[in-house]
């Protein structure tokens, strides 16, 4: 009789550690499970999932597993050249996220520390990038992106899109950018309704708009400071 692994697809539905990955997300799974994904295959007679449980099993758990070498993986029955590397792999990708230290966050107390941090950006494209850096509660960018890229003399972007950015982020607050080719920061009447446009969303949401930058050629204004916030 043909030999032969079982994959994971071969596991009956309710027992498939990926479709329960996407539907519960990967807290949701155990132990075994994880690692079933990651080893994808089992041996000639039994699933992934259980030569997952097994190696645990033989290795004392998930934390006498992390001590194993490449050779010591390789002992274990189903385990392979190529399934040890992969399973190294990851565990080495887990000890450096466990030992990795979050950037430090750049802090936003008036338009020029946007403007810092945005300038030398944006002052040199040749078309308009309307940009939106996300806050937390204490002024610090949590994120940025880059929501509209307009012709030489227009960037068109809605509040919608703006404040989906900024829900998916959990912002507290968000200050926007947009650069003008010509080199000139002074603000279009386009530039100063959609600044108000935004602030009345945001009130609207619980989200501040915090300031709308110009950004010229080494130069800025902002519509907070001009009075159109």
């Amino acid at each position: 009789m043909e030999q032969r692994s079982f994959r994971l697809r071969e596991i009956p539905s309710e027992e498939r550690p990926r479709e329960r990955m996407q539907r519960y997300g990967a807290e949701a799974l155990s132990h075994a499970e994880l690692l079933a994904i990651l080893i994808r295959t089992g041996t000639s007679n039994e699933s992934a999932i259980h030569l997952a449980q097994r190696i645990l099993n033989e290795c004392g758990g998930l934390r006498k597993l992390a001590e194993q070498n490449w050779e010591e993986l390789t002992h274990i029955h189903g385990i392979g050249p190529a399934k040890a590397l992969q399973l190294q792999a990851s565990l080495e990708l887990g000890r450096r996220v466990a030992r990795s230290r979050l950037p430090e966050m750049v802090k936003i107390t008036c338009p020029q520390d946007a403007a810092d941090l945005l300038m030398e950006e944006l002052r040199h494209y040749r078309e308009e990038h309307f940009v939106c850096l996300f806050l937390n509660t204490k002024n610090q960018v949590i994120g940025r992106q880059t929501l509209s890229i307009g012709s030489l003399n227009a960037s068109i972007v809605h509040p919608r899109e703006v404040f989906k950015a900024a829900i998916r982020r959990s912002s507290a607050s968000i200050l926007c950018a947009h650069n003008h080719p010509s080199g000139d920061p002074a603000p279009s009447a386009e530039d100063i309704q959609l600044t108000k446009r935004l602030r009345d969303a945001g009130q609207l949401i619980g989200i501040e708009l915090l300031d709308h930058l110009v950004i010229g050629d080494n130069r800025f204004i902002s519509l907070k400071e001009m009075g159109c916030l």
